[in-house]
């Protein structure tokens, strides 16, 4: 091998090693972009209103933090006064359930469940998980200065993105070669529009199951139902695994007021999941890429062991983007346009 191609290898695995080094502060500059292009939507709504583009940015940055704020300010206390009464209620709701299904097992006999205790170490583990996570919850979310640092990234980043978004998208363009811009900036046109329909779509959904959750526990009298329906709304940005999550504390703690309930809950979340699956996504999700089931969840896994919570909360987002780069560049412009050689033998003559 020459040495040029010596020196470009050295170079790729350089730059790859460097890109690896610094993922997390790339997957934060891909949070900042996404919100910006969500922003920037409403930024041309107010333009189109006559609202000057020096305005608009403001008031939509303005908007967005009283939204936030005022969100925190009416619910946080309640969630937090629920959030403590969980973290001394889920215990016993284990506990519960361990007694039930000691009461199952002796009503049954024993060459049926034998003398497998899986299921009893299952629960003590989840009962010591629990109480080690929920109890240090805000600990952790006190000490955590790295979190205040990362949101003050992606907001600084956000509004330098928002500001003059033409400039950074011209930069980014211009790193591709000059016949192929024009396909780049369909492409981006593509990304943006398909990041903004699952963001509508996305909190749509969010508002409507955190709603129903709270009305059916009200209804059920299950406790906390305020905290478990704000758990249930945000856990709906994890595709397939957040619903199975969220519905674990209120099952629990069905259980635990009576068995009944347990049971009721776990009926009631998952009708609400059909409501979403056969009703709500088909019609929230119809400005977005279609994304397999399967895809969906492999890209959970892959970015949550990868990049951890943040590439956890971000895996839908990331699987449009390169769904849609990876259809539009490697299948449309690659692929469909591979030819067969002239001197390569058709297949009727080959032997």
């Amino acid at each position: 091998m020459q040495l040029g191609k010596w020196v470009g290898l050295l170079a790729l695995g350089v730059s790859i090693y460097l890109l690896w080094s610094i993922r997390q502060v790339l997957l934060l500059l891909f949070a900042a972009v996404v919100i910006a292009t969500v922003l920037n939507r409403v930024v041309r709504v107010l333009r189109r209103l006559h609202i000057k583009r020096g305005f608009a940015i403001p008031i939509t940055i303005a908007l967005l933090l009283l939204t936030v704020f005022g969100i925190f300010a009416i619910i946080l206390p309640q969630f937090i006064n629920q959030l403590q009464n969980l973290s001394g209620l889920l215990p016993a709701a284990i506990e519960r359930l361990s007694n039930l299904y000691d009461w199952f097992q002796s009503r049954i006999p024993g060459a049926a469940l034998g003398e497998n205790q899986g299921i009893n170490r299952l629960l003590d583990q989840a009962q010591s998980l629990i109480s080690s996570t929920v109890g240090n919850f805000f600990t952790i979310l006190n000490s955590s200065i790295n979190v205040v640092v990362s949101l003050l990234l992606v907001l600084a980043a956000t509004v330098m993105l928002l500001v003059n978004p033409g400039s950074y998208r011209r930069t980014f363009i211009a790193a591709f070669p000059a016949f192929y811009r024009d396909r780049v900036d369909d492409i981006l046109s593509q990304c943006e529009h398909s990041l903004v329909g699952w963001f509508q779509g996305t909190l749509a959904g969010m508002v409507t199951i955190g709603t129903l959750s709270y009305i059916g526990l009200l209804i059920l009298g299950v406790p906390l139902p305020l905290v478990n329906a704000i758990l249930a709304g945000l856990l709906e940005i994890i595709p397939n695994l957040g619903p199975i999550i969220s519905a674990v504390p209120p099952i629990l703690l069905g259980l635990l007021d009576a068995p009944w309930k347990g049971f009721a809950v776990l009926i009631l979340y998952f009708l609400i999941q059909q409501v979403e699956s056969l009703a709500l996504v088909p019609f929230l999700m119809k400005r977005t890429v279609s994304l397999m089931p399967l895809f969906t969840l492999l890209s959970v896994v892959v970015f949550a062991s990868l990049f951890g919570l943040l590439g956890l909360f971000l895996a839908v987002p990331l699987l449009i983007v390169v769904q849609i780069w990876l259809q539009e560049v490697l299948v449309k412009d690659v692929m469909d346009r591979w030819q067969v050689p002239s001197s390569s033998p058709s297949r009727e003559q080959l032997p």
